[in-house]
């Protein structure tokens, strides 16, 4: 009897800690690490989740921007931190794809994140510089593969979704670009503007603003049927690839072993943040769309990251990309 008290005792000890973390967390600002250049679509995503956030938690979220190698250095950055909740990534489709792309990653990106929840969605647009010479999207296809690595194509990192984007395409082609890359999307759209990029896989959420305002030139769509924002704009299932589809996803990550009360109270933030119709409204703004509140849970943003995971494996791996060191 001795022995089961203080079993007893011994467990509800071990489970104060984490209930204590639950009540006080946050007792002072937070960081969220956004492993992307300022200005580009997942830098206006964190900080509005930033903002929102914050203010449900009763402190500020502190954005800082830790870009470079697609990603991966703002994400190693965040996978070596404490597991206190008080160092968050925010990271989209480029997550699971340096597993597929670097060979020598200082984490393992299936263990070491306790994912927090999913944020929004959206389409990649192909678009190019205003002067190139194709009409349509057939035309530009034609023209890409005639170019080969004469073309200039920029991306925002290895492991990117605007990087796997134009893998894609090249493999689908069957002749390698001349792949350029920036340390976000927004510095590769800028060198595009200037001219010194032929074409870039962007994020809707930049690449609308750029082709209504005639600075740049929208060919296709990477989703399987157009944008309501783009309808003039064909997908390129229809301009000649048959089933293509990619979509980039913005999700929120603490470190692995971060306590579980305290990943659901992050959890908890998001979700009223993404409930918020003004929230919706200025994520919609740029043409993303939120998760349902079902994919919203940590369950969920786990269950996506272990299947990108694989699914971009298998992909780069069908490409007979290297991987790089």
């Amino acid at each position: 009897m001795r022995r089961f008290a203080a079993l007893l005792t011994a467990l509800l000890l071990a489970a104060t800690p984490l209930r204590g973390q639950a009540q006080d967390y946050p007792t002072r600002p937070i960081t969220l690490i956004v492993a992307f250049a300022p200005g580009g679509p997942s830098d206006t995503t964190g900080r509005l989740m930033a903002e929102a956030m914050g203010a449900r938690l009763g402190q500020r979220i502190l954005v800082e921007n830790v870009s470079g190698a697609g990603s991966t250095i703002g994400s190693a950055r965040v996978a070596r931190a404490a597991p206190d909740g008080y160092t968050l990534l925010l990271n989209h489709l480029a997550l699971p794809g340096g597993a597929a792309l670097y060979a020598d990653l200082p984490y393992d990106t299936a263990t070491a994140f306790a994912p927090v929840g999913l944020i929004n969605y959206g389409p990649l647009v192909l678009i190019g510089r205003r002067d190139l010479p194709p009409a349509d999207a057939a035309a530009a296809l034609a023209w890409m593969k005639a170019q080969g690595e004469k073309l200039n194509m920029g991306h925002s990192g290895i492991g990117s979704a605007v990087h796997l984007c134009s893998l894609m395409i090249q493999h689908r082609l069957g002749v390698p670009f001349n792949d350029i890359g920036y340390r976000g999307s927004a510095p590769a759209l800028q060198d595009m503007l200037a001219g010194r990029v032929d074409m870039i896989c962007d994020l809707s959420t930049t690449a609308l603003a750029q082709v209504r305002g005639g600075q740049a030139r929208a060919f296709a769509v990477t989703t399987r049927a157009r944008l309501g924002t783009l309808p003039e704009v064909p997908t390129l299932s229809e301009a000649g690839f048959p089933g293509f589809e990619l979509l980039l996803w913005n999700a929120i990550y603490a470190p692995a072993a971060t306590p579980r009360p305290i990943v659901a109270r992050l959890n908890a933030a998001l979700r009223e943040s993404l409930a918020d119709p003004e929230m919706r409204r200025r994520l919609a703004e740029f043409g993303t769309e939120v998760f349902p509140e079902a994919e919203q849970t940590p369950e969920a943003a786990q269950a996506r990251l272990q299947a990108e995971i694989v699914a971009i494996r298998d992909a780069v791996r069908a490409m007979g990309v290297p991987p790089q060191r």
